[in-house]
C-alpha cells in the first residue's frame, strides 16, 4: 500500500461530531509522550499531518485525517480515516479535563462503529507499565479489535527492544490468553511502517469483502 494523500478534517470533542463513519478507520492512542503523532507522520510520510511536541497532552480531541491509499497490485484507490486521539496518563491539566477527556475516548472507543482497529502505542524503553496493561484488559471487556505498536526502537540497542517487548507481552499474557498482534516502530528510521500499512490494507478488504456479502444477504 502507498499513501496517495493524507489530509486533516476536523478535531471533534465528542464521537458525536465526528464525520460520517462510511469508511473504515484506524485510530492512535497511547500514554502521552509516547511518540503518537510523529509515528502517525511517518506512516503517513507527512511530517506535518499531526502536531509533535515535547509537552504532553498537546492532543486534545478527536483528530480525523482523510487517508487516500493505493494498492500497487491492483492499481486501485481506497479511502480511509486515521485518528489520533488524545493521550491517556500523565499530562499537565486540570483533573476535570483528564476525566472529560477519559470520557470522549471511552465514547469514541465503544460507540464508533466503523472503528476496525485501534492501535495501542507503547514506549519500547521501557518495562511494562501497569498503565498500558490495564488500559489494554479493559479493551478486551469491551472487545475492541487492538494491535500494540512498540515506538521508539532507535532510541536504544536492538537487544534491548526485543528484552522490552518478550517483557511486556509475557506480562500482558498473564491475563491474556491470545496475545494481539504486535508492530515495533521507530518513526526516525521508518522501521515498521511498511507492516503497519500492510496490516491496514488487508483490514480494509476484509472490510470491504464483509460489505459485498452483506449487500447480497439484504436483497
Amino acid at each position: 500500500m502507498n499513501i496517495h494523500s493524507a489530509t486533516y478534517v476536523i478535531s471533534s470533542p465528542k464521537v458525536e461530531d465526528c464525520p460520517k463513519p462510511d469508511k473504515p478507520e484506524y485510530a492512535f492512542i497511547g500514554r502521552s509522550n509516547v511518540g503518537k503523532s510523529s509515528l502517525i507522520n511517518m506512516i503517513c510520510n507527512n511530517q506535518k499531518l499531526a502536531k509533535t511536541s515535547g509537552s504532553p497532552g498537546k492532543t486534545q480531541m478527536i483528530n480525523h485525517f482523510l487517508i487516500e491509499s493505493l494498492d500497487e497490485k491492483n492499481n486501485k484507490k481506497t479511502d480511509w480515516y486515521l485518528v489520533d486521539l488524545p493521550g491517556y496518563g500523565y499530562a499537565k491539566v486540570a483533573q476535570g479535563k483528564r476525566k472529560q477527556w477519559i470520557k470522549m475516548i471511552e465514547n469514541y472507543i465503544r460507540k464508533r462503529e466503523n472503528l476496525l482497529n485501534l492501535f495501542v502505542l507503547v514506549d519500547s524503553r521501557h518495562k511494562p507499565q501497569e498503565i498500558d496493561l490495564e488500559f489494554m484488559d479493559q479493551l478486551g471487556e469491551w472487545k475492541i479489535p487492538f494491535t500494540i505498536v512498540f515506538t521508539k526502537a532507535d532510541k536504544t540497542t536492538q537487544k534491548e527492544v526485543a528484552a522490552q517487548v518478550k517483557s511486556f507481552l509475557t506480562a500482558l499474557g498473564k491475563s491474556w490468553q491470545f496475545l494481539p498482534q504486535s508492530f515495533v516502530s521507530s518513526a526516525v528510521k521508518f522501521r515498521g511502517r511498511k507492516e503497519i500499512l500492510q496490516f491496514i490494507e488487508e483490514c480494509n478488504k476484509e472490510a470491504a469483502a464483509q460489505a459485498v456479502i452483506a449487500k447480497e444477504i439484504t436483497r
